[in-house]
Parts: C-alpha cells; structure tokens; sequence
C-alpha cells in the first residue's frame, strides 16, 4: 500500500507539469530549463538572432530563462508576447483595414511597449540616472508619433469650425489609397488638409535612433535585451514592417541585443520593394545568426543523450511537487525514471516525443494518468501517445485534405511497403511542395539528417525525414487486423527502425 502511495504521487507530479512556459513564474522556469548542448552559451551571446522552433519546442521558455539571467546578471531585459501586443488579434489582423493604418498601429504599439516595460523596470529598480533615464524614456514615447508626409498636398483653412489631425503609416510600401487615422479638437479655426496623388508615410527613424541611444547611455553600461516571443502571431503582410523598425532603429544602437522567438514557415523578416531595395532583416546579415531549436532538439543518433535530456526535462519539473509530497523525493533524474517507468517504457516515450518538449510532457502526464498508481508501462505510453496524437496533432490538419491525403499515402509507402519510419527526400524538390512544410510545421514530419550526400551524384543532397510515431502507434497496438503475421511489427524494438540509406530509392512527391 505504501509503494501504491508513492507510486500514486509520482504519476501526479507528471501529470502535474505545466504545459506552457507563461504558467509559470520566473524562478521555475530558470530552475526547470535543461539546455540542449551548447544552446545556453549561444542564446547567452550579445548578438541578434532570429530563434526559429516549432510549437512546443522551448522558444518561450527559452526567453523567459533568458530574462531572468539578463535581470540576474545586472542587465535590463524586455520581453515582449506580441500576441498580447495593443491591439494584436483585433486591427492587426483585419485585412479590411488599409495595410498603412494597421502597419502604423503596430510600430506605435510596439515602440510604447517597449517604453512601458523600460519605464516599469527603470522605477522598480532604480536603474541608472533619473535626470536622464526618465527624458530620454519621455523621447523614445514621443518617437512613435513622429511620421513623414511625403506627397502632394493642399492646404486650406477657415475659421469658427474644428479642426481634425489625421496622420498614418506605409513604411516605404505603395498604395493608391488615402489613409486617414487621427481625431478631432475644438479650436478657433478648421485647417482642411486635402492629399491628392499616391503618397507614402514613413517614420522618423532618426528621433527613435537618438532617443534609443541615450536611453543606454543613461544605463550607464548596463545592456539592454529585447526579447520579441511570438514573431510568427503577426499577419505576414506586416511582419516586415516590424522588422524593418528594428533594423533601422533596435540594432545599430550600441548596447542593445535583439532576440526574436518565430516559427520559420510563418515568418516573413523582409520583403522586396519594386525599386529594388528591400524592407525587413536580412537573416545572416542585420540579424547575426538564425538558431533552430528543431536541428538542436535531432536526437536521432544518440539515444542516450536524448534520454539524459528528457530525464533532466522530467525531473526539473517534478521536483518542486514531489519534494511537498514525499519524506525522500528521488535524488536524481535516474531514480525519478527508474521510480515512475517500468521496462523500456521510457525508451518509448523519448521515441514518441520526436525531440519535442511540450509532446514529452503531454504523453507523459497522459500515460501517469492510465497507470494510476503504478509505474508507467510500455502500453501507457503507446496509448497515451495515441491520445495526443488524435487529440492535437491530427486535429491540425483538419480541413487539409491534400495535406491528409499525403500523409497516408507517405505511412502506406514508408511504414507500409518498405517496412522503416525513416525516407529521403530530394532538398531542390521538397520546396516545390508545401504540403511538405505544412506536415513538418504540424509535427507530423521530422528532420533528422540535413545535407545528406549521395557519392554517385555529388550534385544532389537529400534531407533525411522520420514519419511521426503516432501516425504508427495504433498498429503497435495491435489494433489492425490488416496487420500480416511475422511482420515488422512484431520486432523486439517495436518501432519501424531508424537509418537512411542512399541505395534505396528517395521518395518521389510527384509520382506518390
């Protein structure tokens, strides 16, 4: 009855993990990060990045730990949700709305939040010099009024009447249409502005520039973080408005460092104008480096590290729990998985995880709760896993038919006929097919191998990808009675096994 006890409180401390970073306060999410290699040294350097992942990988919990350090090491961190940015989800996203009004509301938005978080941090630790700090805080507010008329316009006033200010933003894109945002005063007299022809409004970057700049010089030394999470909540069209806000104001000032937190397939850092020029962040270039939590998260050819990684994941988290619930809580990540999994069963579940973070924890939480007061076994896991994957995973293609379709005929060719998990598919004919991408940003698809080279045909470079486990896991089960006996299925590993070989035929999307 004891064991039971104990037992019972583990599975509840797994079932008990947050699901999402923002549900928890700083010092957890410190105390619980586990970094996956050298991603602390390189998410700790000064430069810019780009921080690409998918759902559930650790890009806000990456932040959040690195907000917390920045603040902790004397430094002034500003992390902004922009989905929870002014008028995110409302104005941003209504395409009824002209484009210029809808890119100026943002870049408002964005730099007074950015003014409302230094203004906050600034008074509640009593950073820097006020006689300085606080006028330069009062120019950055002030910069994001500041716009540029550029167009024909006609004046005209008359009095006893009132008077209404209309300003807006284009930020170097064209249009044919007028854009009118502003509000009406009382006043002695009415000054009509009328604009005809096309015209363009920009902002004053140099008013953003200085005022930017003298809010470091009143840090005195102390750097500043600008941690942007959630990039990819932005409408597309607008994305490069932002970015181009940065790379003209954020990142050519001294002591500032730039942190943006996206989904790659749903980010658009720049775009090209007709004059040639362009708008936005060139990647590689004004950002110094793009880092992938995906291609950190591959753990295809080292299971123990996967497991060491998941294990650590795993105990951070419970550790908080089970030290109120037991007298002697488990002393380290292996007796916390020697304690709560039975057999292989934990083997299993870094499998079916696929290097993901938030999927470990959902199938974790889900196969503590089957196994009640017992230890997780093999079929808790498979089960589990076959709950999250109906649940979230296959709910996301729902209405995609061609993306559905694809899938099926990838298991039936892959799982199916050539009896592995594992395919190659040609790098110059996976961007011809977005459904590719679509199934790889739902999680469906994984990367495992990049750059794969054939000695044959030096030319051509494969990428190597691994169908999701839970696209499989009901045959595991037993649950098809198609199932042929003495099949693949039955092998002790239980799992289509790993490995790409450049002698077997690549996939081809195409004739699939």
């Amino acid at each position: 009855m004891a064991i039971e006890f104990r037992q019972r409180h583990v599975n509840q401390a797994l079932m008990g993990i947050p699901r999402r970073a923002e549900s928890s306060d700083r010092a957890t999410l410190t105390r619980t990060f586990v970094a996956a290699g050298s991603f602390s040294a390189m998410l700790h350097s000064s430069d810019h990045q780009v921080l690409y992942g998918r759902r559930g990988a650790g890009k806000t919990h990456a932040l959040l730990h690195l907000s917390d350090l920045v603040d902790g090491a004397g430094d002034v961190a500003v992390y902004l949700d922009l989905r929870t940015l002014g008028s995110a989800g409302g104005l941003y996203s209504d395409s009824g709305i002209p484009a210029a009004v809808r890119g100026t509301q943002l870049l408002v938005d964005t730099i007074e939040a950015v003014h409302d978080e230094l203004l906050a941090v600034a008074v509640d630790r009593e950073l820097g010099d006020p006689d300085t700090l606080l006028p330069a805080l009062d120019a950055v507010a002030e910069a994001a009024t500041a716009v540029e008329v550029v167009g024909e316009v006609e004046r005209e006033t008359k009095a006893n009447s009132a008077e209404e200010v209309s300003h807006g933003l284009e930020l170097g894109l064209p249009s044919t249409a007028r854009v009118s945002l502003g509000h009406k005063r009382s006043a002695g007299g009415e000054r009509r502005l009328r604009r005809t022809g096309t015209e363009r409004h920009r902002v004053v970057f140099g008013p953003l520039g200085r005022a930017l700049r003298a809010v470091t010089r009143a840090l005195k030394g102390r750097r500043m973080w600008l941690l942007l999470d959630e990039w990819s909540s932005l409408p597309r069209q607008l994305q490069p408005l932002l970015a181009d806000l940065l790379r003209r104001s954020f990142l050519p000032t001294p002591g500032i460092t730039v942190k943006i937190a996206a989904i790659e397939r749903r980010s658009r850092f720049r775009a090209r104008l007709a004059d040639g020029d362009h708008l936005g962040i060139e990647v590689g270039a004004d950002a110094a480096s793009a880092v992938s939590l995906d291609d950190l998260m591959i753990l295809d050819d080292a299971r123990t590290r996967a497991q060491e990684f998941f294990a650590q994941l795993f105990f951070n988290h419970a550790t908080a729990r089970l030290v109120a619930m037991l007298p002697a809580p488990p002393a380290d990540a292996n007796a916390l998985v020697a304690e709560a999994f039975r057999g292989s069963a934990f083997g299993e579940l870094v499998r079916a995880a696929e290097g993901v973070p938030r999927d470990a924890i959902n199938i974790a939480a889900l196969s503590a709760q089957r196994a009640h007061d017992q230890p997780i076994g093999l079929r808790d896991v498979r089960l589990a896993a076959r709950d999250w994957y109906l649940r979230d995973k296959q709910s996301a293609l729902s209405g995609d038919e061609a993306a559905t379709a694809l899938l099926r005929k990838l298991v039936d060719e892959v799982v199916g006929r050539r009896r592995s998990r594992t395919f190659l598919l040609d790098r110059a004919q996976g961007p011809r097919h977005e459904l590719i991408a679509d199934l790889y940003d739902a999680r469906l698809l994984h990367v495992l191998r990049r750059g794969l080279a054939d000695q044959h045909h030096p030319g051509t470079l494969y990428d190597g990808f691994a169908i999701d486990y839970g696209c499989y896991v009901a045959l595991l089960l037993g649950e098809d009675s198609r199932r042929p006996r003495g099949s693949w299925l039955t092998l002790p590993k239980g799992v289509p096994p790993d490995g790409f070989s450049l002698a077997r035929e690549a996939v081809d999307l195409d004739r699939l």
